[in-house]
């Protein structure tokens, strides 16, 4: 919950604000303010204080424990010009939130003072991932440029690191990522269990525990055997990602209630699905029991994935009186899967680039695109980032090289203009990816999408866009399509319209839309929408000169309904609704 206070009548109106935004996440604390501070305080977990930073240090000095347990706050003055991440930024989310009441009130910007935020460099906390040990004096040396050792022993998809952080031997600051309670290259004098003086370690959701349980199987013995087999095994439990059983025991309560301990799921699978994994310890009790040979191994083993590896093989619990076991563990480590984010950077403008699309930049360690698109970006990415970039014309070979990064562990954003899915790089990207990666699609604005809006409302209705490009498709099904289009009716936007090479195919286009239409049907033609150079025509078929366009223009051809009015082109969303108005 979002606590909101406010001590003048300007504040009040901005918290009612934020609470018609937020409606289920926030809620107005009335009354005086150092009271509503400590209510707040005590309950919520972020606040949103519309008083001045002095005032709001001093009433929240009594009451501050610790960075992992006070919640984030944001200060905003009095003209709301800025919201003030005042206190934890990461743990507390304050920096986050400062964004968001920032996009709430007109002319508000955030203020982060954060230092790896302000220059771009990833804070360790805010990964996603536990981090342990000298978390603090490694960030410091990360930001002040002095060399850290990077340990891991597998590619991990996580942002751009600074390049001070590489995979030096001459440096006694330390960045491990690492599952292993005892990485091979502790510094000497410190605790084996232990990060040293100046080590971090990060520690990747990279284990899955299997669990086979009788019915009844107490929390306790679930909890302890885990425990010890991954402590004999010298793995953090940090790095448990979630516990695996059969279909059947879905409902096992001490597994429920173990996972809920630990904080993981417990994802169950069929036992002829378990049935068919190759374990070093099938046992014919389990067949009989559930219908498979195997729960423990096998449920590690297909829970964590193709590639996974067995690291902890079944063992059982002991119990104190001698009785049978009631449990039994196995843990598999997981293959560390890359992920391909492609990202639609809309028309141009940077207006009109998505908040998705700029965290999903900042996340990669590599961007790959054409080079004019990254050009368009590169002021967003993190110090470090790695750009793979290429001409015209190797959108395949664009495609591969960012699943080949994606494969080899890497975050990986493959970048192009207006929506990835459209007429862009998502169809080539996902024809090459397969299974072994994760993928994430970036909606973005398109460039019918931006030329309409510049139009008016030429879209109202059904329609449909057409590349004219015969590089990928054959002219004969091009001119099917826009027969088609023609003869239902519908709204067409052509995109690659017309080029040096290919001047004759949006004629023949024209022509075809024509057999359908009349000369006086609106036509727009936009060129470079939302970019320098942006230019705006709106003519008619009959009218329509098609050395007016170029590549860099998309047109947009009305449909019967279509109307020219006040200058902007309308469609409107119904023929009845044309009829009535007739």
């Amino acid at each position: 919950m979002i606590g909101l206070i406010s001590a003048t009548a300007a504040g009040a109106a901005a918290c009612d604000r934020l609470a018609a935004a937020w409606p289920h996440r926030a809620r107005r604390y009335p009354g005086p303010t150092a009271e509503a501070v400590r209510a707040a305080f005590a309950e919520c977990d972020q606040l949103v204080c519309f008083l001045a930073t002095g005032a709001t240090v001093r009433l929240l000095a009594p009451l501050l424990r610790d960075k992992t347990s006070d919640p984030g706050v944001v200060c905003v003055d009095e003209a709301q010009q800025h919201a003030v991440a005042l206190l934890g930024g990461h743990a507390g989310g304050a920096n986050a939130l400062a964004d968001k009441v920032a996009e709430q009130l007109p002319g508000c910007r955030p203020v982060v003072t954060t230092a790896t935020d302000a220059t771009s460099v990833p804070g360790l906390d805010t990964l996603g991932w536990p981090v342990e040990g000298a978390v603090a004096a490694v960030s410091r040396a990360m930001l002040d440029g002095e060399p850290v050792r990077l340990v891991s022993d597998a590619v991990h998809p996580l942002p751009a690191l600074p390049p001070n952080v590489s995979a030096t031997t001459d440096s006694d600051v330390s960045l491990l990522v690492s599952d292993m309670l005892r990485p091979q290259d502790q510094p000497p004098g410190t605790s084996p269990d232990q990060p040293g003086a100046r080590q971090a370690v990060l520690r990747p959701p990279t284990l899955t525990v299997g669990v086979g349980a009788s019915r009844g199987a107490p929390v306790e013995e679930v909890l302890t055997l885990i425990a010890a087999a991954l402590a004999d095994a010298g793995l953090s439990p940090r790095c448990v990602a979630g516990l695996a059983t059969v279909e059947a025991k879905a409902g096992e309560p001490g597994l429920v209630a173990a996972a809920g301990q630990l904080g993981v799921p417990l994802r169950v699978h069929p036992a002829s699905e378990l049935a068919e994994v190759a374990v070093p310890h099938p046992s014919q009790a389990p067949q009989d029991a559930v219908g498979t040979p195997s729960v423990a191994e096998a449920a590690a083993l297909l829970e964590a994935g193709p590639g996974a590896e067995l690291v902890v093989p079944k063992r059982k619990s002991v119990r104190a009186d001698g009785a049978p076991a009631m449990v039994t563990c196995a843990v598999a480590r997981r293959r560390p899967r890359g992920r391909l984010a492609v990202v639609g950077l809309g028309p141009g403008a940077r207006d009109l680039l998505t908040p998705r699309a700029r965290a999903e930049l900042r996340r990669a360690s590599v961007v790959v695109g054409l080079d004019q698109y990254v050009t368009q970006i590169r002021d967003l990415l993190r110090p470090g980032t790695r750009v793979l970039e290429s001409g015209l014309g190797a959108e395949e070979e664009r495609a591969r090289t960012a699943v080949e990064q994606a494969r080899a562990g890497h975050a990986v954003a493959l970048i192009g203009s207006g929506d990835a899915g459209v007429y862009a790089m998502a169809s080539p990207a996902l024809a090459e990816a397969s299974a072994d990666i994760d993928v994430v699609g970036v909606p973005g604005v398109t460039a019918a999408l931006a030329a309409a809006a510049l139009l008016g409302a030429p879209l109202g209705h059904d329609h449909v866009s057409i590349s004219l490009s015969d590089l990928h498709t054959p002219w004969e099904v091009i001119e099917r399509r826009v027969a088609a289009a023609a003869a239902s009716d519908l709204v067409v936007t052509f995109y690659n319209p017309r080029s040096r090479g290919r001047h004759w195919q949006l004629p023949k286009a024209l022509g075809l839309l024509a057999e359908h239409r009349t000369p006086g049907t609106p036509v727009g033609v936009v060129r470079n929408a939302s970019r320098p150079g942006e230019r705006v025509l709106l003519t008619t078929l009959g009218a329509l000169d098609p050395a007016e366009v170029d590549m860099m223009t998309v047109v947009t051809v009305g449909n019967t309904a279509t109307r020219a009015v006040a200058g902007r082109m309308v469609t409107p969303r119904g023929y009845r609704w044309q009829e009535a108005g007739a």
